[in-house]
């Protein structure tokens, strides 16, 4: 299609730009920074507006391998636990103008002009556990910012992304007793008390410490190895590891 002073500037559909139309995914990345449960929030360039991470399907890959993609995009890191839980298509959650106002503050549409962001997206949902200190977060080409925000400390979210959290921290508390979700949290080694840290910033309550050692050592899910000695050896606490 030729362009001429009179016609709308041609703008790529979802094919010709190497992607599937209408699929999208956001993914909820939790760490653990040794007290608080966080998530990584990116923030769009020139537009004060935060969402979680997420992005869009090539033709030529698959849905777990482009989140897979996004996720090495934004921390660096490969191998990560990676869970899908939820899919969001509810008429509410499309306002092209949100997106737009995204693209036109970065440059990349101009104001009457069409293109397949703004269409609508039905977005798959992902939430991943890593480990908080080995990751350095790399905003996306429209963000100017990609933060660790403690969960209760969120800032506000576009579109239904506040929902997707909830539904994720949901199905990991829904988890935590069936799958071996701290050891994505913590680092190799850890002590009792880091492991029932990590339960409590999950679930969101106290626990008693006889209570939750009882609970997890009657699992045999983990290993013990040597005391960790930081002072007086009495008061050394024993280093466990998850069982592989």
């Amino acid at each position: 299609m030729s362009e001429n002073n009179t016609s709308p500037k041609y703008v790529k559909t979802a094919k010709e730009s190497g992607f599937l139309a209408h699929i999208a995914y956001d993914s909820v990345i939790f760490g653990f920074d040794g007290s608080t449960l966080k998530i990584l929030i990116s923030g769009y360039s020139n537009t004060k507006l935060f969402a979680l991470p997420g992005g869009f399907v090539k033709e030529s890959e698959s849905l777990d391998d482009a989140v897979r993609r996004g996720l090495y995009d934004r921390t660096g890191l490969e191998n990560i636990y990676l869970e899908q839980f939820h899919t969001f298509g509810s008429l509410e959650r499309y306002i092209p103008a949100t997106i737009e106002k995204i693209m036109l503050s970065n440059g990349h549409l101009k104001a009457g002009e069409n293109h397949w962001l703004l269409e609508r997206f039905i977005s798959v949902g992902y939430y991943a556990l890593i480990n908080f200190n080995e990751v350095k977060p790399k905003p996306d080409e429209l963000s100017d910012s990609c933060e660790w925000y403690p969960i209760n400390e969120l800032p506000p979210l576009m579109l239904d992304h506040h929902e997707i959290v909830q539904k994720a921290l949901e199905t990991l508390r829904g988890n935590i007793n069936k799958k071996l979700v701290g050891a994505n949290l913590l680092p190799e080694k850890f002590t009792m008390k880091q492991y029932q840290q990590v339960y409590e910033a999950i679930l969101g309550e106290n626990i008693r410490r006889t209570t939750f050692q009882r609970q997890i050592l009657g699992l045999e899910i983990l290993k013990r190895h040597e005391k960790q000695f930081l002072g007086k050896s009495h008061k050394a606490p024993f280093l466990y590891s998850f069982i592989k």
